[in-house]
């Protein structure tokens, strides 16, 4: 499978590069940027044969079978759709969209195409999920409520990741991971309750925090921040009628991270040993492409996310991003 990649994005080396050494059948054959000169100096970096002139010339490239889409959250949705016009298959970073009204055009036209579109939450790749929702399953009985954390520092104000133009906001950059995980471990898909964002401008939020509730009565919390008073804390807590289980950076596992589980008054620490998120979600993004297999991550999970974070913005009283 020949990948190429839109822009010379930072997370482009971790999540694609690095990561196809690794992964059989897998090769990043092409970059566009806006500045040619930097994707020039990006593929001499990292061995990447074919340089296009613009995002247009690399989706049509016939040479190529998917295209990696690492660019601003507000220019996922049009990239996606003129990769699938051209007949590739997409990995695009999350958020998957800048609200769900796009994630719903996206996944139609995915559907129409026949072509794989995945949304690139890593984490949900790796063993640690799937030993977490093991435990949740089959030993903490009723879920009660389940609260996550995606908080880290980001006091670049000028980072594109603060422009409400190119999709952003705390919800969007690190809520995304919060709202997914809250998702991927309760019991079915929540309603938003309340919200309430610390603002880095009128419509630009640095920090979120939402109440949600799930269909059996459970609750749920979701924090997200990128400048607050939690200045790092990546952790999912699942609590239980038997007991309750956290985790300790389920985002980037292979680098460290803590599994406590408490049962009967009983508790017990685990590692669940693995290699890169990233690893694994690029042979799961080839098997979709090769084998048929339906990702973990697919358009309609992207939607469900999407609609979540728009009403979490909605109830924070935020404009939706795209929607100005």
């Amino acid at each position: 499978m020949r990948i190429g990649t839109l822009g010379a994005a930072r997370i482009t080396p971790t999540a694609l590069v690095r990561p196809a050494r690794s992964v059989d059948g897998v090769r990043v054959t092409a970059v566009a940027a806006r500045d040619r000169s930097r994707a020039e100096a990006f593929a001499a970096k990292h061995g990447i044969p074919t340089v296009h002139p613009d995002y247009e010339s690399l989706v049509a490239d016939p040479a190529i079978d998917a295209v990696y889409n690492p660019l601003p959250n507000a220019l996922h949705a049009e990239w996606t759709l003129r990769a699938l016009e051209a007949g590739k298959h997409v990995l695009c970073e999350k958020p998957f969209t800048s609200n769900a009204e796009q994630a719903r055009a996206v996944a139609e036209a995915a559907e129409k195409s026949g072509l794989v579109v995945m949304e690139a939450f890593h984490y949900r790749y790796h063993p640690l999920m799937e030993r977490a929702l093991e435990i949740v399953r089959t030993e903490l009985g009723e879920v009660r409520h389940v609260e996550t954390w995606m908080c880290f520092p980001l006091p670049r104000f000028s980072d594109i990741r603060y422009s409400f133009e190119l999709g952003g906001g705390a919800l969007m950059d690190a809520g995304c991971y919060a709202v997914h995980c809250l998702r991927t471990l309760g019991p079915g898909e929540p309603d938003v309750v309340a919200a309430a964002a610390l603002l880095h401008s009128p419509a630009v939020d640095r920090a979120m925090a939402a109440d949600l509730r799930f269909p059996n009565g459970a609750t749920g919390r979701v924090h997200a921040s990128m400048w607050s008073g939690d200045l790092l804390k990546v952790a999912a807590r699942v609590e239980g009628e038997r007991g309750s289980l956290h985790i300790t950076n389920f985002a980037a596992p292979q680098l460290f991270h803590r599994v406590t589980v408490t049962v009967d008054g009983v508790r017990r620490r685990e590692r669940v040993p693995g290699e890169a998120t990233y690893t694994y979600q690029l042979r799961a993004f080839r098997a979709a492409v090769q084998d048929g297999t339906t990702p973990l991550t697919p358009p309609s999970d992207s939607i469900a996310n999407m609609t979540i974070i728009d009403d979490i913005y909605r109830r924070a009283g935020l404009p939706l991003r795209g929607a100005l």
